[in-house]
């Protein structure tokens, strides 16, 4: 446990404008069943009430840490918050989310209990409406699929393998392989690729321990840096990297050799890989050359001792059917076959 002078746990949250939404957060860290954290609450120049509500919280709740600044930004928000925190661990909170009373107790435990594991997760329950807002619940649905240290890592070219706020890590990471950066990218997504291509093991707590708000001022859904583009520029020097080192000697091969799928491979390619052809089940595509390159049905893919294969297909499901017609062949994931989207 830590002491009077190191909280055990600090708990970062930003927050920008959040006065409609920040009283259920704070109330939910407050009712946490392992006591032993402080908050740091960076105000990111807030022109609503979220500075007087944070007066009014901070007389009532010493272990509530206020920072103030101007506005410029999550990142800039978060490297201020790292700098005022103590603990030992680090866990993220986000001004439109509700934790679960035991979620600090669960994830502080499970990291005591896995020193191999850096960042640990937990389920997270989707706070929104399934109906109106299906994308986002079937991608709760997917985060939540991934629940071993390893289906995150492979699976890490697809998207990121946790909600932000739901995650808690140790201090020591970002001395050891550096902290968030800021770019035209999703700062979070970058931090979770660099880490994992670093070595650190994510896990998760399978039990959801927080509600995901899809609130409509969420930067997700409304700043470029989380659009679809930047998501693949960050991922491609990553992706490429993993590749190369499973490549050896054999021929890369791309499944997928639609218009959206080439314009990704060239990304690739700038990060210096050759890909020898694409695998489509597309019987129009087949015998056509695209790029330059020919393109093939599935059941003519070389073995595995001779072809790695890209599964760079992003439609629903055909991850999954991917996945299954390259193991049905012999491929092994990570080893002889990814997939990203």
């Amino acid at each position: 446990m830590g002491s009077a002078a190191f909280p055990h746990v600090s708990v970062l949250l930003p927050a920008h404008n959040a006065a409609r939404t920040l009283p259920r957060a704070l109330e939910s860290i407050q009712a946490q069943t392992f006591t032993d954290w402080e908050l740091v609450l960076v105000d990111d120049g807030s022109t609503d009430d979220t500075a007087a509500l944070l007066e009014t919280w901070t007389r009532r709740e010493p272990r509530l840490h206020p920072v103030r600044q101007p506005h410029r930004g999550l990142v800039p928000a978060l490297e201020a918050g790292l700098a005022r925190a103590r603990g030992a661990f680090i866990a993220r909170m986000d001004a439109d989310d509700v934790s679960r009373p035991t979620r600090l107790e669960r994830q502080v435990r499970f990291l005591e209990a896995h020193p191999d594991v850096g960042v640990v997760s937990c389920l997270v329950e989707f706070g929104g409406d399934a109906i109106r807002n299906q994308g986002f619940a079937r991608h709760v649905a997917w985060l939540n699929s991934l629940t071993t240290p390893e289906a995150m890592a492979l699976n890490r070219f697809v998207e990121a393998p946790v909600a932000h706020p739901s995650v808690l890590f140790r201090r020591a990471l970002l001395a050891q392989h550096g902290g968030y950066r800021d770019g035209p990218f999703p700062e979070d997504y970058e931090l979770w690729l660099r880490w994992i291509e670093r070595g650190v093991r994510l896990a998760k707590v399978p039990e959801p321990l927080l509600v995901w708000n899809d609130s409509p001022a969420r930067l997700s859904r409304r700043d470029p840096r989380y659009g679809t583009e930047s998501f693949y520029a960050v991922k491609a020097p990553y992706l490429a990297r993993a590749v190369r080192v499973t490549l050896g000697g054999r021929r890369l091969w791309v499944w997928g050799a639609g218009r959206l799928t080439r314009r990704r491979v060239e990304l690739l390619e700038a990060e210096g890989l050759d890909v020898h052809g694409f695998v489509d089940v597309d019987p129009n595509k087949w015998g056509r050359p695209r790029h330059g390159r020919l393109v093939i049905r599935p059941a003519d893919l070389p073995t595995p001792d001779e072809a790695l294969v890209l599964g760079y297909v992003a439609s629903r499901g055909a991850r999954e059917l991917i996945r299954e017609s390259l193991r049905h062949a012999g491929y092994r994931e990570g080893r002889d076959f990814w997939l990203a989207a």
